[in-house]
């Protein structure tokens, strides 16, 4: 065979090869995607998690706040999904840099939603603790609603900021946290000046614990805030010192 003849074969076969690498790719991004819409929607478990477990607090339903605890079987099921998606879809091909900071960032956003269902389970635990009829303080009740309403917010805001890639919805997640870290303390310093009555101190002290909970799911909201920065920017930072505490 010619020279010239070699050469003109070895070109319709860099072209396959070039289509096949494109198909690949393709179907590498599609299957990304698939994972990142799988683990967004692990984000609206947490928000159905969070109305449960809120409404059993304020009509103190034993009930409801079981089904809490038995549902968390299905956020640990998403982590597990995403995570095994992940590494399976790795072993397929290697990604560029900004598919990997997307794959690194959705592993962060998996563990962050696993916690978040955690600090749900943790509430609804509290509640029977506390007896059909506690002698609940409504203003510290109130506070611990609004509380759960900031951070039910927080979490739908991180997910809408992750799908659009905004980086500036995810760093207003700040002012929200603020928020909650402000009704937090309000609710501990209720709960210290609650009154003498061990029943009634004995709620309260639960009621820390549940303001606590709810803290977290804020925090880990902005957790998953600062990877939509990482994802946009490649670069990792913290959109606010004061919006962290020790890790749940």
């Amino acid at each position: 065979m010619s020279p010239e003849s070699s050469a003109s074969s070895a070109i319709p076969a860099r072209r396959a090869g070039a289509t096949g690498a494109q198909t690949g790719r393709q179907h590498f991004q599609q299957q990304l995607q698939e994972l990142e819409r799988h683990a967004l929607g692990g984000l609206d478990i947490i928000v159905e998690q969070l109305d449960r477990v809120l409404e059993a607090l304020a009509h103190q339903d034993v009930e409801l706040a079981q089904m809490v605890i038995a549902d968390d079987d299905r956020v640990d099921g998403r982590y597990l999904e995403v995570h095994q998606g992940i590494l399976s879809l790795l072993a397929l091909q290697a990604p560029v840099a900004g598919d990997l900071r997307v794959v690194a960032a959705l592993l962060h956003v998996m563990k962050n939603i696993e916690r978040m269902g955690d600090q749900c389970v943790n509430i609804a635990k509290l509640i029977p603790l506390s007896g059909y009829e506690p002698p609940v303080r409504r203003e510290l009740l109130d506070t611990l609603l609004k509380m759960g309403a900031y951070a039910r917010s927080e979490v739908t805001q991180c997910k809408a900021a992750f799908a659009a890639r905004d980086v500036e919805l995810a760093e207003d997640l700040v002012r929200q946290d603020r928020a909650i870290n402000r009704l937090n303390r309000d609710t501990f310093r209720m709960a210290i000046e609650v009154g003498e009555d061990p029943d009634t101190r004995e709620w309260a002290m639960h009621m820390i614990l549940v303001a606590r909970a709810l803290e977290r799911v804020g925090d880990n909201a902005v957790d998953i805030g600062e990877q939509v920065a990482f994802v946009v920017t490649g670069l990792f930072r913290e959109f606010s010192d004061s919006s962290h505490g020790a890790s749940s």
